[in-house]
């Protein structure tokens, strides 16, 4: 058994997936926690697809796909604080906001593919929907970490007002809280994390590691703190037996981590049910 989980880490590129995976997985979770506490868990999804669009301007604008996340990144977040600004001036719910943004951004992304020229270099789209786990290279690692280190600090900088404003916006904006500079930080944080993570598991899977977790937490914690605790476990150890078990299977990691959330998923359901 032991050499059957540690077969995988003698090779360079699987120390480098599961890095990424572990650290992605935590990542999204802990920035699942209060988005899935606020209803808008279509979010992570609508901006993963918006980040669609963000990637072929790039590729449009002549970047590499490897360098595209840096043209979605901005594109991204512009999207995240318009959905923010919908919600806040539109008087729409959250599904209904992010559900149009979503759509254009991706028909976006479609249209500006086929502007593409002829001439251009080929573009695997399905690495791009699906994610390239086991590609992530030494700078895309490094990228991660930094993504993962500066919103961690912001987070606990924040925490107790983000939590305030989570549970009681109405009142947090009374005691003197910025509601609204936290919100948007919050989107403009979760469009951030959503488009680092797309190189993991690309466009189509991403919202799962956000949603999945903090859902799954859910229903074991009982205060903010705890279920924020028990969605980065949940999530990076998905990540971590998701990749393993993918090896052995020779089946697509990204899939396979995201099938670990829903057993996990289901079996918190199981207990919760039981209690």
């Amino acid at each position: 058994m032991l050499t059957w989980l540690t077969e995988p880490l003698a090779i360079g590129f699987m120390q480098r997936a599961l890095a990424a995976g572990v650290v992605v997985a935590g990542l999204c979770a802990v920035i699942g926690v209060f988005i899935v506490q606020r209803g808008l868990s279509f979010l992570g999804d609508g901006l993963a697809h918006a980040s669609f669009g963000g990637i072929a301007l790039g590729l449009l604008l002549g970047v590499s796909v490897d360098h595209a996340t840096w043209v979605a990144l901005p594109f991204t977040v512009a999207i995240a604080l318009g959905i923010g600004w919908v919600l806040r001036r539109g008087k729409l719910g959250g599904d209904v906001a992010t559900g149009v943004f979503f759509a254009v951004s991706f028909a976006l992304g479609v249209l500006l593919l086929g502007m593409r020229p002829t001439t251009a270099p080929p573009v695997n789209i399905e690495s791009i929907l699906f994610g390239s786990i086991l590609a992530i290279s030494p700078s895309n690692l490094i990228v991660v970490g930094v993504v993962a280190a500066a919103t961690a600090i912001a987070l606990f900088g924040v925490w107790s007002r983000l939590a305030y404003a989570t549970f009681d916006p109405e009142l947090a904006a009374l005691s003197g809280v910025r509601v609204r500079a936290l919100e948007y930080g919050l989107l403009a944080g979760t469009a951030v994390v959503i488009v680092v993570s797309v190189k993991t598991v690309g466009v189509v899977l991403v919202s799962s590691f956000i949603v999945i977790p903090a859902a799954t937490a859910r229903m074991l914690g009982r205060t903010l703190f705890g279920v924020a605790m028990w969605a980065v476990a949940i999530g990076m150890g998905a990540a971590a037996v998701g990749l393993v078990l993918s090896y052995h299977l020779n089946v697509p990691s990204g899939a396979t981590i995201i099938l670990t959330l829903g057993a996990l998923f289901a079996l918190a359901l199981a207990i919760r049910q039981r209690r």
